[in-house]
């Protein structure tokens, strides 16, 4: 009987190199957002964001998958998230609607960057703590990703009602400090890991798994905007379940 080839070294290798490439690819994204506004394509900037997330959420899953996870790929993925996640998106929102509040618009800027990077920092030590929690259950405050994509949450608001009056950079700065420290705060949010369906709820899952792509294609912003607006109203149940949880036991 004969015998299956096997893989070369250099497949395997490729193979392996894949979560690190989706990495450097979401890097890359993530420089090409800021180019893109600096031309004014905030469009095209705002979609580079969301393709730089979902690499990131894809990279560490394919990197399990192929037993190539690494610390290599943790400090790579980390200061990728930096970049894409704390550094562009307030770069975007700065060019789209600050650069008129001058200097306070810019410290709201390195503000929510500075929130970003902590939050990150927090997350590495924790990782390396075998005896924590965080990430496996649950992740504490607001996860780099979703904390920009909430933060570009009134341009989807601006892309979908083109018509409406601009937002007021006051009110925006009020809601990037917001989400900057929803990203550095104690809060319990969801964690995917900690998902688990049973067989009998897969298929529903995938059909709203589906109808949830159909929304994104058929009305992009204002399904990502709604998306934006369950996650907060998730966030704000976990903080006052906190609270009731602190009121109960005081000790």
């Amino acid at each position: 009987m004969p015998q299956r080839p096997e893989k070369s070294i250099t497949d395997m290798t490729m193979v392996r190199l894949l979560p690190n490439l989706m990495t450097l690819a979401a890097i890359c994204a993530g420089l090409t957002a800021i180019r893109l506004t600096m031309m004014e394509n905030y469009v095209g900037a705002v979609h580079l964001i969301i393709l730089a997330a979902i690499l990131d959420g894809l990279d560490g899953r394919i990197a399990r998958l192929v037993g190539s996870d690494s610390e290599f790929g943790a400090e790579l993925d980390s200061l990728a998230d930096f970049l894409n996640f704390g550094v562009a998106p307030a770069l975007i929102l700065y060019f789209w609607g600050l650069q008129d509040m001058g200097s306070f618009g810019w410290s709201t800027v390195l503000a929510f960057a500075v929130c970003c990077v902590l939050r990150l920092a927090r997350f590495n030590v924790n990782a390396r703590n075998p005896d924590t929690t965080s990430g496996k259950t649950h992740f504490t405050g607001v996860p780099a990703p979703a904390g920009a994509l909430l933060a570009l949450a009134p341009m989807y608001l601006s892309f979908a009602f083109t018509d409406r009056p601009d937002m007021p950079g006051l009110a925006l700065c009020l809601y990037l400090l917001f989400i900057g420290l929803l990203m550095t705060s104690r809060i319990p949010t969801v964690s995917p890991k900690a998902l688990r369906f049973s067989r009998e709820t897969m298929p529903v899952m995938i059909v709203c798994a589906l109808l949830i792509l159909a929304a994104l294609i058929a009305f992009e912003w204002i399904t990502l905007l709604a998306m934006c607006v369950i996650y907060l109203a998730m966030v704000v149940r976990s903080l006052l379940s906190e609270i009731s949880k602190t009121n109960r036991n005081p000790s």
